[in-house]
């Protein structure tokens, strides 16, 4: 036998009743308190436990009151164990507890939240449908910010089923179904039937005319899709565009509004485990070509229980996001993490943000949401485009998860955005610094919430020596790194040579590696690329499995900070450079260049590495005087990394190689800078050094200025 404190607290008449919140650790205090004990399966004193727990309850509701429940064992495995006999009890009598309403008219069990005991999506999607019915899981705003749907547990589940069985009809279980959908409700219904089908969701973005099919092209030949999901609107051009496409000759093509609601009733469960396989997460792409994530039911709902542990969510959590469903902060963030915790989560177009970054923050306020977040450079495009008496109409004062994640995170960023918002109410202990990648399902690191990041002053010139050293005060040779926090949920983070596979010293600089049940399956039928990355093991302890991560980074004081890319990392006459740094210094030593739009690499020519930047322009800048540029670019460089730039390339905006997820690729932008295919509108190279070391390509001068012609 085993015992739960239950407290009851004051609940007022505006505040929906929570029965059981697990896992949470709290300290019964000194509130009302009463022992239930919870037997073993197979006791005869189940009943008796039973009628305890009801009478408990009516006189909770009576008193108006909020139940938690109390864990007794300190064991967390005997803990999950007594929460499902918990569970059991309170399912058992749902009929009884359900009859029981609150004077306001709301269900006792509104907020029963047992995410952890779900083995799969599908059984925590069913769940809340059963529930919290009623409850608003999704609503979506358009392009203007204006709301156009929502969708409660319910509707998601119900149309989820018919999607569903309408698949089942047409094909197996275990089939590949390519999800080409537009951010939006449509999305998220048939993602989870595709799970509902027990088929695996390949989530990717819609092609638009003028594009590359490239990437497409490559996910389409390794994942062997069946079918194509897309909405009526778009199956036809979308249909099109794939023709030129040999590998995707014999997919099937259905809009998921010819699927009749009718359907619903003949799904069938497929009977998922949590050892199966979910969804097949592709990587960006940034530094190779795209590979296929094995994403199973387990390593989702633990992650999903890591994000919520470390953001500190509940079901009163509000969260807002932009960011499209095919980038994994998207899905995983913004789609999934609401559905753990049975909160709601306003879905945005991302292009609403895009056109109008302001549209992002107004629709913070006006939801009250409490969590939300971006890469960084969104939060530098608020302080940018967003205008002072814009500001004026925002209260940010709900906010209290401002996550930072996706691409390096600036501390000057975040000084200039809580500067400008801070009137608006928004508060620096807000930003939550984190760390993730595809292959770790997404969240592997972060801090603690409400607790303002503090930055580290790092040598410069150390660091280029791969030496975390503290700068001297009053130096100018100091570059600021953001912590990205810690693990959760018993996750192991180490700092490996990657030359050697031994672990590192502390604030040592090497490759981040990771154990943990958030750790994907590996590739999608790339077993020896899987076997590299997701198996690897300290050679001077014999610790393993760990995922490698290919990013470079040290933990100092428990906490991790990444440096930046192995395969990015520039070396330069003997010294280490990271790539993001110079692209910041470039995209700030003149106006016209856009942020966050740039790429630095090397070309090794004659044994010497030479430093060329590509940068896009803005639109509307008028003539264009690339030798001002070019030489402003030159100068900054200069005195902030003590570097020569051999090459100035400027880009028309919206033509530098990026991700689906909007990262630059930067060895596309070599590769295309040696075989001359990235078409810039400038090009400053006083030493020609393009005309070097293309072999046998067209032959540009060493400096072009292209008249009357704009960067739109």
């Amino acid at each position: 036998m085993e015992k739960f404190f239950l407290r009851a607290e004051p609940c007022s008449a505006t505040c929906l009743p929570t029965v059981c919140r697990f896992g949470q650790g709290f300290d019964p205090g000194c509130g009302q308190r009463a022992a239930v004990s919870i037997p073993k399966p197979g006791s005869t004193r189940t009943s008796r436990s039973a009628n305890s727990l009801a009478r408990w309850l009516r006189l909770a509701i009576g008193a108006r009151r909020i139940f938690t429940v109390v864990p007794c064992h300190p064991n967390p495995i005997m803990w999950r164990s007594t929460a499902g006999r918990l569970e059991k009890l309170l399912i058992q009598n749902a009929r009884q507890l359900h009859a029981m309403k609150c004077g306001w008219g709301a269900n006792v069990l509104t907020n029963l939240s047992i995410p952890f005991q779900c083995a799969t999506l599908t059984e925590l999607v069913r769940r809340r449908a059963e529930f919290q019915p009623a409850s608003r899981a999704y609503t979506f705003l358009d392009e203007r910010g204006l709301e156009t749907g929502y969708l409660t547990y319910a509707d998601l589940d119900f149309r989820a089923r018919a999607i569903a069985a309408g698949l089942q009809e047409i094909s197996s279980a275990k089939q590949r179904i390519l999800l080409l959908f537009p951010p939006g409700l449509d999305f998220v219904a048939a993602f989870f039937a595709c799970l509902y089908a027990g088929s695996l969701p390949v989530v990717v973005y819609p092609p638009r005319r003028n594009q590359s099919m490239n990437r497409l092209s490559a996910i389409v030949a390794d994942a062997a899709p069946s079918i194509a999901l897309t909405t009526a609107g778009s199956v036809t051009h979308t249909r099109e565009l794939f023709a030129q496409l040999s590998c995707a000759e014999t997919l099937t093509w259905l809009a998921t509004e010819s699927i009749c609601n009718d359907l619903a009733d003949q799904w069938h469960d497929p009977q998922s485990t949590s050892d199966d396989i979910a969804f097949l997460q592709y990587t960006s792409g940034s530094t190779s070509e795209p590979k296929g994530v094995a994403v199973s039911h387990g390593n989702i709902l633990h992650n999903e229980k890591m994000i919520q542990r470390a953001f500190r969510h509940d079901e009163q959590t509000v969260v807002v996001g932009w960011l499209p469903p095919y980038h994994d902060m998207g899905l995983i963030g913004n789609v999934l993490q609401p559905l753990y915790v049975g909160c709601h989560c306003i879905l945005m177009a991302p292009v609403a943000f895009l056109l109008r970054p302001v549209r992002w923050l107004e629709a913070i306020s006006r939801y009250r949401a409490t969590t939300s977040g971006a890469p960084n450079f969104a939060y530098e495009m608020c302080v940018r485009k967003i205008s002072a008496p814009q500001r004026e109409n925002l209260d940010l004062r709900s906010w209290k998860v401002a996550y930072n994640g996706s691409e390096p995170v600036q501390r000057e960023t975040m000084e200039r955005f809580t500067q400008a918002f801070g009137r608006c109410g928004f508060r620096a202990e807000a930003f939550f610094p984190c760390y993730g990648l595809a292959e770790a399902t997404l969240f592997v690191a972060g801090g603690m919430v409400q607790k303002q990041p503090m930055a580290f002053a790092a040598n410069a010139d150390k660091l280029a020596e791969n030496q975390i050293r503290p700068a001297a005060q009053g130096t100018g040779e100091v570059r600021w790194l953001v912590p990205c926090g810690y693990g959760w949920e018993g996750e192991r983070i180490v700092i490996v040579d990657p030359k050697t596979s031994t672990q590192c010293a502390d604030g040592a600089i090497g490759e981040i590696w990771v154990a943990g049940a958030n750790v994907a399956q590996g590739y999608w039928r790339r077993p020896a690329e899987s076997a590299a990355v997701f198996q690897a093991s300290l050679r001077d302890t014999g610790e393993g499995p760990f995922l490698r991560t290919g990013d470079l980074g040290f933990i100092l004081h428990g906490e991790l900070f990444v440096t930046g890319r192995l395969r990015d990392l520039l070396i330069i006459r003997g010294r280490n450079y990271y790539p993001q740094d110079i692209e910041l210094t470039v995209e700030r030593s003149h106006p016209a260049l856009r942020l966050g739009c740039g790429a630095a690499f090397t070309i090794d020519h004659t044994g010497d590495s030479r430093l060329v930047v590509a940068h896009e322009v803005e639109r509307h800048v008028g003539a264009l005087d690339s030798k001002k540029i070019a030489a402003d670019v030159r100068q900054a460089v200069a005195v902030e990394h003590d570097l020569n730039v051999a090459v100035v390339l400027l880009l028309k905006t919206g033509t530098i190689p990026r991700t689906s997820s909007g990262k630059v690729r930067r060895s596309a932008c070599k590769t295309g800078f040696l075989q001359d295919e990235l078409s810039p509108m400038a090009v400053d190279d006083p030493g020609a050094l393009a005309v070097r070391v293309r072999p046998g390509g067209p032959q540009r001068a060493s400096s072009v200025d292209v008249p009357g012609v704009s960067a739109s």
